[in-house]
């Protein structure tokens, strides 16, 4: 049963937001929600590889081209500051489509894209006059309750994953906003409420069927795992988005959760941020791990969300005591099933802006007063009441990596935070000038280099365009070896975009 206190509202993207079949002992197969009917639980046999010179391939799946009736929305994105018109998009239903499509784009020398749940910020998942190969409709998924060991097909949402895992009492770390792609989430890190307590959402990933190109034109299917293709393991945990091939299904290590306390807190305006900020700083970072916390600041208010794993309310109050004994917040408590709550503070997608523009940056030291000074006055000037300042507090599990390692590097941060602009109405029509958009675009520009002085690195799901060295701002010192394994798994380099991990070269 949950019990609700008092209902969130609708307010920004970072706001927070608003069949059954026996596969041996302990092991059972649930289906998702939402999306999809009923989530496939079958695959159709692939072939582990081919030969050098594979036979003409032929497009499978659904498919769509410019002229066909559902191409509009086939190919828009959730951020509709981009818009591209590829020449076809494949969704695939099984492995074996995939396989096709990329020999296919190969044979024909088309450039690809590969694409799940359609939030890539700078719209690097579409393509003009390309192949979009979408990998949203694998949705099977299975579970072994015995071994706290799940397998899913790359195609599921957060949200999807969230409430199917939480009716068996399990869960992994995903971020807050469910129609954002779980395969995407993970496989470049992945954080949100449940970091402190279980790590990133790629530390509990511990396998993945992937389809890699081959030979001069050709693909094929393997697997990572610890004892298969373990360094392409290592680098899908934090670098894997559409760099050395396309994943198609994710192996989880999941833990069991059958309750939270969630809590939001509400101050009026922005006048009590410096408080509210420092008093999160000192309490949130290093309270207790089961505790995930968020701040998220706008130009008239200021928001806390909390979630407590396995806690209770009495619990939440005295660890988040002294942050809500700061002014005069109002506060709801929620209490019951982690799906039940997650799904509780999605936002529909058709109730956000259409534009967004992001920053991200890493804390590695507590913010002082001049910082928290610098966020109030960019915030007072946001261009919409949908822009924001977010933060997300780390520590906890982060700091300690699985076994095998990942190539996240910013697990000794304190915190991540990203300035955010949301602005303009959806259509499906987008491309059209909004007038608020320089204004909107210069605001996020000089709100990050204000910030500069007191952040370092960056976040590869939500990338900074046009920053120098985004490599070691990604990766650290883990560049080079991702590299290194780029020459081996894809070196023709036929996975490229904008800020993709080049091949070492010989």
């Amino acid at each position: 049963m949950v019990e609700r206190t008092r209902t969130m509202n609708n307010f920004s993207r970072r706001r927070l937001l608003k069949t059954s079949a026996v596969a041996g002992v302990g092991a059972v197969v649930v289906p998702g929600v939402a999306a999809a009917d009923a989530i496939a639980v079958t695959e159709t046999p692939v072939s582990e590889a081919h030969g050098a010179h594979c036979p003409e391939a032929k497009l499978t799946g659904r498919i769509v081209r410019p002229h066909d009736p559902g191409y509009t929305d086939a190919r828009l994105g959730w951020d509709q500051l981009f818009s591209h018109y590829p020449l076809v998009i494949v969704f695939a239903q099984n492995t074996q489509d995939v396989v096709n499509a990329l020999t296919w784009a190969r044979q024909n020398d088309v450039a690809l894209r590969i694409r799940s749940g359609r939030h890539s910020l700078e719209g690097w998942s579409n393509v003009d006059s390309g192949l979009v190969i979408d990998i949203s409709e694998l949705k099977s998924v299975h579970l072994d309750s015995a071994a706290r060991i799940a397998t899913v097909g790359a195609g599921l949402s957060q949200l999807e994953a969230v409430t199917t895992l939480a009716k068996r009492n399990f869960a992994v770390t995903t971020g807050t906003e469910g129609t954002v792609g779980l395969s995407g989430a993970t496989l470049g890190g992945g954080f949100g409420f449940l970091t402190r307590w279980l790590g990133m959402a790629c530390d509990s990933l511990i396998g993945a069927e992937v389809v890699v190109a081959e030979g001069g034109e050709c693909a094929k299917v393997i697997k990572a795992d610890l004892n298969h293709n373990s360094d392409l393991l290592w680098a899908l945990r934090g670098a894997g988005n559409g760099n050395f091939g396309i994943v198609t299904s994710l192996t989880y290590k999941v833990s069991p959760l059958k309750s939270v306390t969630y809590v939001q807190a509400t101050w009026d305006g922005i006048g009590d941020l410096r408080r509210v900020f420092d008093a999160w700083q000192r309490t949130a970072l290093d309270a207790d791990d089961r505790l995930g916390t968020q701040l998220e600041i706008h130009r008239n208010q200021t928001l806390l969300f909390a979630v407590l794993a396995e806690g209770t309310p009495a619990e939440a109050n005295r660890l988040l005591a002294p942050i809500l004994s700061v002014g005069t917040p109002q506060v709801s408590v929620q209490v019951g099933n982690w799906g039940e709550v997650y799904a509780g503070f999605q936002i529909p997608t058709e109730n956000e802006p259409a534009n967004w523009k992001f920053y991200s940056q890493f804390a590695r030291k507590p913010f002082p007063g001049e910082a928290i000074d610098v966020i109030s006055s960019f915030m007072r000037d946001a261009p919409t009441d949908d822009s924001n300042f977010f933060t997300q507090a780390f520590g906890g599990a982060v700091r300690r990596s699985p076994r095998g390692g990942t190539a996240f590097p910013h697990r000794d941060a304190l915190f991540y935070s990203e300035p955010g602009a949301g602005w303009g109405t959806r259509s499906d029509q987008p491309g059209i000038c909004d007038p608020l958009t320089p204004q909107a675009q210069a605001w996020i520009a000089e709100f990050s280099q204000a910030m500069r002085p007191y952040v370092d690195g960056a976040y590869v799901n939500v990338p900074n365009v046009g920053m120098q060295d985004w490599e070691t701002a990604y990766w650290r010192d883990n560049f080079d070896r991702l590299r290194k394994i780029k020459a081996k798994y894809d070196p023709h380099n036929v996975f490229q975009y904008d800020q993709s991990i080049p091949p070492a070269s010989c």
